[in-house]
């Protein structure tokens, strides 16, 4: 999927980029696979708990086959679609007993195409199995980092991890971060690498495409006055001059993960 850049023709299409969406073949939706997304605006229980966050344009919400626990049925590939929701671009399958589900499209996946998840179906783009069916030095993408949970990581636009290495019940994987992680043999991966992948590219150009996605102005501490933030005041651009603070003014320095968390024990390298 290229890019559309903009001529600067109005102060809004100065730095505007778009996609070019030649990949998507239908715009509106599958009806039963929709429930509606109620706006949060960011509040739990009427306080703000996600800074921010507010307004966006209406959605529905398309629930996707993360498990892929439909084994050993082909699908044939409907339509690719774009998702409100996440950066990446959604397929629409029709199983041949006419269930409809969607999944995560990958790079090469087009209309007409089967795909399927099982334990002897073909390494190829859309097709899911388990990590110690898959060879080593393949792309993988919508992850599951606990058996039958359904795939948790490696799920956005353009991502792809590799399979590493094999280590008994365990299997090396190279994550987008570059972060090497053990994961159970018997966990569900997708094949290929997430479609979209020049979604990172785009520039918004102004902010009123923000505010259609539910992005709020973010505002620095150091362009504060400084009964607003710590980091406010002074004459002109000054700096902090003290250490880093969170937007509500308290102290935030150093590492925030626990490193005594069950998870880190998997983590053989961290991400860089």
């Amino acid at each position: 999927m290229a890019l559309r850049v903009f001529k600067p023709l109005t102060p809004g299409q100065r730095f505007k980029s778009s996609l070019i969406t030649e990949d998507i073949t239908k715009t509106k939706p599958e009806k039963s696979l929709v429930t509606p997304l109620p706006k949060t605006s960011g509040r739990s229980l009427g306080k703000v708990t996600v800074k921010g966050r507010g307004g966006r344009h209406k959605r529905s919400f398309r629930m996707i086959d993360f498990k892929r626990d439909k084994r050993d049925i082909s699908a044939k590939v409907a339509a690719i679609e774009y998702d409100p929701n996440r950066s990446a671009n959604i397929a629409l399958l029709h199983y041949k007993d006419g269930e409809k589900r969607y999944i995560l499209a990958p790079v090469g996946l087009k209309v007409g195409e089967e795909v399927s998840a099982g334990e002897k179906v073909e390494v190829k783009a859309g097709n899911a199995l388990p990590l110690a069916k898959i060879p080593v030095g393949t792309i993988i993408h919508n992850i599951e980092l606990i058996p039958g949970a359904g795939g948790c990581i490696v799920r956005s636009a353009g991502s792809g991890a590799i399979l590493a290495a094999k280590e008994g019940n365990l299997i090396h994987v190279k994550l987008p971060s570059k972060e090497i992680r053990k994961i159970y043999a018997s966990c569900w991966a997708t094949i290929g690498q997430v479609a979209n992948i020049d979604w990172k590219n785009i520039l918004q150009g102004k902010a009123g495409r923000s505010r259609h996605l539910g992005r709020r102005p973010h505002v620095r501490g150091v362009a504060m006055d400084p009964r607003s933030h710590p980091h406010g005041g002074g004459e002109g651009k000054s700096g902090t001059g003290m250490n880093p603070k969170t937007p509500t003014g308290k102290r935030a320095f150093g590492k925030t993960r626990n490193p005594n968390k069950p998870s880190s024990r998997f983590i053989l390298s961290r991400r860089k």
